[in-house]
């Protein structure tokens, strides 16, 4: 093993490249024959009356479900998913994490890669699982109704391959995906905010696979969702965050977790007692029922981590229950309660960020940039625009707003920009997303000048060669609140090279770039007033929107996209769009 990432190591970028192509493609060869399998879905999406909170709601659902249906598929594998759309909204479906190899088409943001499936219609999403194992998942990308369009996308191993923590072998995988419930239609609940300018109301309660948990109103043990363990397994969770506007604390009463992979990407093992997911996150943690005591009951519960100063947030915690089983009987003794970080403990939440590696194995290498050709630098945050002739419901009668590099990201409406790429079409969008800040600041200081408060609307993008080696800083504004941002990259893993708080320095701070065993994902959360560095080779031609992945953020515009051009000959190409793309 040393030798061998000895010799990638010494060769150059190019050449390793090639090499770990070769290595993938000749596995991939050997078995897709023997493992590969297409799987067909039909997803209804439709109102559904869902009880919660003392009060029955009329939700979107899939197929009468929330969340919904687990999809299980093996590394290789082919997915044909048809959305039929009976719900009274425009919709879209996104396969979020899942790197859509040439299948841009089928990645499903709206107005981004597909214009959104109208009331009464129905598209086919048709994509291959590539090269990737672990916790995906699929949401509603238009508007907030992701809020309950939500659901888990397991990605097993080849059917001649296991996973590479041989240290123990889970008895179970469970899917844990944590929400967010509003009383109201979140839907009503963006539109409104829309309409008037202010901020949207803050959610009712959290949710663990759909229940909020018993420490809710009209919310008894009975409607908690509950793991029942033997003593001595070891479980494996499937943690996701598909909350929509938090950041969120995961533990488990009197059990250390082993993190194992984060985003379908494995990791080095490594102990935490609490776990932080940014929205779009994914973590899967090892859980041994290791506690002497049978038939005794744990809560597993998650709150937000709030880390805006005055940004209003759900300060509530959502639970579920880990039981011992007793011989043939569960006991019902009140569970115990984990030791939940505080809302704003920064610092818990930059020790787990810190302690992710990758695997970096024979199996699942590690294959870093050295060089850069695309140097970009990007500021994130929020920002206010004036609204001349009347008062808003924001600040001082204006209005929220967010951006990247001060420009704050308007959706189309007559076609998506990849069908606009794709077509030649002109007056989608323009080329000119710039590469830095046109007016360079302090962008971590206390006070920040009015003048640069206010962003510019567009709607523009970065155009990426076919395989350049792109480096993006993220930096963190304090303009009205700075807070953590999770940022999601559509189509592309990325490595994070490093992270830190106040302004990102190009002199000293590459130093402590990890370029030996960072970590692999496609969320980042780039810290409160902080920081993230990210490499990626743009090797998948598209339309690929980043944006953060807090929906009232994205609501006001941060979020960027990029346009990467096909490569040299056909199958190194975007494949043509297929017959039942839904029209504008």
């Amino acid at each position: 093993m040393e030798a061998f990432n000895q010799h990638l190591s010494a060769q150059p970028f190019a050449a390793r490249f090639v090499e770990m192509v070769m290595i993938c493609l000749t596995l991939f060869s050997t078995t897709a024959m023997v493992s590969a399998k297409l799987h067909t879905h039909i997803f209804l999406l439709r109102s559904t009356p869902v009880k919660r909170l003392c009060g029955t709601h009329n939700i979107i659902t899939v197929n009468g479900q929330f969340p919904g249906p687990t999809l299980h598929v093996r590394n290789g594998d082919k997915l044909k998913v048809k959305v039929h759309n009976q719900a009274q909204y425009n919709a879209t479906v996104h396969w979020h994490g899942v790197r859509q190899f040439r299948t841009g088409w089928s990645d499903g943001p709206e107005f981004i890669t597909q214009c959104p499936i109208r009331p009464g219609r129905s598209y086919t999403y048709k994509f291959t699982i590539t090269g990737q194992e672990g916790t995906l998942w699929w949401h509603a990308h238009s508007s907030w109704l992701r809020a309950t369009v939500y659901g888990a996308l397991i990605i097993l191993p080849r059917l001649d391959t296991t996973y590479p923590f041989t240290f123990t072998r889970p008895h179970r995988q469970i899917p844990i995906l944590l929400g967010e419930w509003w009383n109201r239609n979140p839907m009503d609940v963006v539109n409104q905010a829309t309409r008037t300018g202010a901020a949207p109301n803050v959610s009712d309660a959290f949710t663990i696979n759909g229940q909020p948990g018993d420490l809710y109103k009209c919310s008894s043990t009975s409607d908690t969702f509950s793991v029942s363990m033997k003593a001595g397994e070891t479980n494996l969770l499937r943690v996701i965050n598909a909350a929509l506007n938090s950041d969120l604390f995961f533990s488990i009463a009197s059990h250390t977790m082993t993190v194992v992979a984060v985003d379908a990407s494995y990791t080095k093992p490594f102990q935490t007692n609490v776990v932080m997911l940014g929205p779009g996150q994914t973590t899967d943690i090892l859980v041994t029922a290791n506690q002497a005591a049978t038939g005794r009951r744990y809560y597993m519960a998650a709150r937000a981590y709030s880390s805006g100063q005055g940004v209003p947030f759900d300060n509530t915690t959502t639970t579920a229950i880990l039981e011992y089983e007793a011989g043939s009987q569960l006991n019902k003794s009140a569970p115990i309660m984990p030791n939940l970080p505080f809302y704003n403990d920064t610092n818990t939440a930059t020790s787990f960020a810190n302690g992710l590696r990758s695997l970096a194995s024979r199996d699942h290498p590690v294959f870093v940039p050295q060089s850069v050709q695309e140097n970009l630098f990007y500021t994130i945050g929020l920002g206010l625009i004036k609204c001349p002739g009347q008062s808003c419901g924001g600040p001082n009668g204006s209005r929220f707003a967010a951006s990247m590099n001060n420009i704050s990201f308007v959706l189309p409406t007559t076609s998506s920009i990849l069908q606009a790429q794709h077509f030649g079409m002109k007056g989608v969008f323009s080329a000119d997303f710039p590469d830095n800040p046109s007016a360079p600041f302090d962008y971590t200081a206390q006070n920040i000048s009015r003048g640069l408060w206010s962003p510019v609307k567009a709607t523009r993008v970065k155009v990426l060669k076919y395989n350049a080696t792109v480096q993006v800083i993220l930096q963190g504004t304090n303009i009205f609140a700075g807070e953590s941002h999770p940022i999601h990259l559509h189509g592309y893993d990325f490595y994070i090279l490093g992270a830190g708080f106040g302004n990102y320095n190009p002199q000293t701070d590459p130093h402590n770039f990890n370029l030996v065993d960072p970590p692999m994902r496609n969320t980042v959360n780039v810290p409160v007033n902080g920081w993230a560095a990210i490499r990626f080779v743009a090797d998948n031609p598209g339309a690929w929107v980043m944006h953060c992945h807090l929906d009232v953020h994205i609501t006001w515009g941060l979020a960027m996209v990029f346009v990467v051009n096909n490569g040299p000959d056909a199958l190194l190409s975007l494949q043509s769009p297929p017959r039942d793309l839904p029209l504008c």
